[in-house]
């Protein structure tokens, strides 16, 4: 009976004999890069930096409820551990034995003070992400260490680890989750946990992962996160000895194309979702095509690719949000000339804050508003057109998430640089659009329909219009927004809304402070720094709302 209940929670090794570090002495799994940078001698003397807020003295005898910022990335740093592999890592480095001391102390009291199941415990010291990022850090102590408590440690994190109801599918979380299985079930020698991990990775890739490339967690950000992990994943399941799936690695490629696309000219991530604006990431190849419609939600097109005065443009749309993603469907992210000309409020925090709370909303990104209805959350968005040019691209987008139609044509022109934008929704209702301009640029001008910014000497218009009179319609508000430019950070731009109408066009025009504008008909001409741009603009047409005049 006992052996039984052994076997069900997966206590038994292939021989039968449970596994401990005084019997098993398989590969310590290090990857390069797994552990974050610390201040060593910080860390010495008693302190910890997490997250980029000031230091925090924990001294030797730790109080592991602390959380001194009331920061929720703080407390999971903390209870983490991996600032105490990284002292393991110097240990490696230098030899000094201080370091692996002061590590086996850090490990040793947070065990002993953690008791799973324990009454009074901190909620981060084993929620399921802590956990999976602990285990590492113990996998790679374990070289040098080779106590009872410690194996003991191993085993209860790798019980939590391949328990089905607490593994997070699909998820970042889950791929930590795999990793630190893997790295136990390979220290332990205990080859049923580290079939299970290299098993859940792949089928979890499957889900997050499409064949496109795009991560269903809605964030770019997230798929560098996910794309190194995967490498990490890669690396383990090779020190194993264990073969890598074909399906993993593909997947794992794919996401480069989803980040190379989402990378702007000047090499930051663009922040979509919960996506830090500061993000720039590396090695990541691209294809020859400058325009990826992914079936994901996700529209990027580029004037060229190696060009940092190249125009970049993103589109959001598909299924409702989830997990990292914001209520950003029908939103334009427009980056030309060098600069950040629309943004959206990125990323701030995971704290339970009004402003967070508002960065996920519609009214942080470049979106129109159905005036006096209530907006319905997860709606999908559907794009139902595209014509996409070497130097010209068309796309138009429908949803219903205020109850009504609600369609937006984009048209993006290289070279001559423009952005066209045509709201519209049924006569009896009413929207206003909102236009979050980057940090950089301060409103000199606003009058008859337009909206002149200025950064220094150079200068971008926005213009508006009723549909289908053509008339420009004056009344714009120009209030205070915020964004953040990175991680808890806050910076105000200028956010422009428009006055209520049912159709409206919006011309974005990079480099002038006066456009001129003509009409013949439905084909309007604008006036831009590269040369005149024609389109006609009908939104009642079936395909995209652009045409070359």
């Amino acid at each position: 009976m006992f052996r039984h209940a052994r076997t069900a929670l997966g206590l038994t090794t292939s021989r039968s004999v449970a596994p401990s570090l005084a019997t098993s002495d398989g590969p310590v799994i290090r990857v390069a890069g797994q552990f974050p940078e610390i201040k060593v001698s910080e860390v010495m003397e008693g302190r910890v930096t997490f997250v980029g807020l000031p230091a925090v003295d924990v001294g030797t005898d730790i109080d592991w409820h602390l959380n001194p910022h009331q920061n929720r990335s703080w407390a999971l740093n903390l209870h983490a551990l991996r600032w105490m592999g990284r002292l393991v890592v110097q240990y490696e480095r230098s030899g000094k034995r201080e370091y692996l001391d002061r590590a086996a102390g850090i490990a040793e009291d947070w065990v002993r003070k953690n008791p799973r199941g324990g009454a009074g415990l901190s909620p981060w010291a084993w929620a399921e992400h802590p956990v999976a990022l602990r285990a590492p850090a113990l996998v790679c102590l374990s070289a040098y260490v080779r106590s009872g408590w410690l194996s003991d440690s191993l085993i209860e994190h790798a019980r939590i680890l391949s328990d089905a109801a607490l593994y997070k599918e699909g998820h970042n979380h889950g791929l930590d989750q795999d990793i630190a299985l893997l790295a136990i079930g390979c220290r332990l020698g205990h080859e049923r946990w580290k079939d299970l991990a290299i098993r859940r990775m792949t089928r979890s890739a499957r889900l997050a992962i499409d064949a496109q490339g795009v991560l269903h967690e809605q964030a770019p950000r997230y798929g560098v996160y996910v794309h190194r992990r995967l490498g990490v994943a890669m690396e383990a399941i090779r020190s194993c000895g264990a073969e890598i799936p074909a399906d993993l690695a593909a997947r794992r490629r794919s996401l480069e194309t989803y980040v190379s696309h989402a990378t702007q000219p000047d090499g930051r991530l663009v922040p979509i979702g919960d996506s830090p604006a500061d993000v720039r990431p590396e090695g990541f190849p691209h294809e020859e095509d400058t325009v990826k419609v992914f079936d994901g939600g996700y529209v990027f097109g580029r004037t060229a690719w190696n060009d940092a005065r190249s125009a970049h443009y993103s589109i959001r749309f598909g299924p409702g949000r989830r997990l990292h993603g914001h209520e950003d469907h029908l939103g334009v992210t427009y980056h030309a000339q060098g600069r950040d000309i629309l943004v959206e409020a990125g990323f701030h925090s995971y704290e339970k804050t009004p402003y967070r709370k508002w960065t996920t909303s519609p009214e942080a990104h470049n979106v129109p508003i159905v005036v006096g209805a209530e907006f319905r959350e997860g709606t999908a968005t559907r794009l139902v057109g595209s014509s996409v040019e070497r130097t010209r691209q068309s796309y138009r987008l429908t949803d219903t998430a205020y109850g009504v139609s609600r369609t937006r044509s984009v048209l993006v022109n290289h070279g001559a640089d423009l952005m066209a934008v045509l709201d519209s929704v049924p006569a009896s209702s009413r929207l206003r659009n909102l236009w979050h301009f980057g940090p950089s640029l301060r409103v000199i001008s606003n009058h008859d329909g337009r909206v002149v910014l200025a950064d220094g000497d150079w200068r971008a218009t926005l213009l508006q219009f009723a549909m289908p009179s053509c008339r420009p319609i004056s009344g714009q508000t120009v209030r205070p927004g915020a964004i953040s430019p990175r991680y808890l950070e806050k910076a105000e731009v200028a956010t422009v809304l428009s006055p209520p109408v049912s159709s409206v066009l919006t011309l974005i025009v990079p480099g002038t402070a006066d456009p001129k504008v003509s009409w013949s008909g439905a084909t309007v001409t604008v006036g831009t720094p590269g040369g005149p741009v024609s389109f006609v603009s009908s939104p009642d047409q079936p395909r995209p709302a652009w045409a070359i005049g």
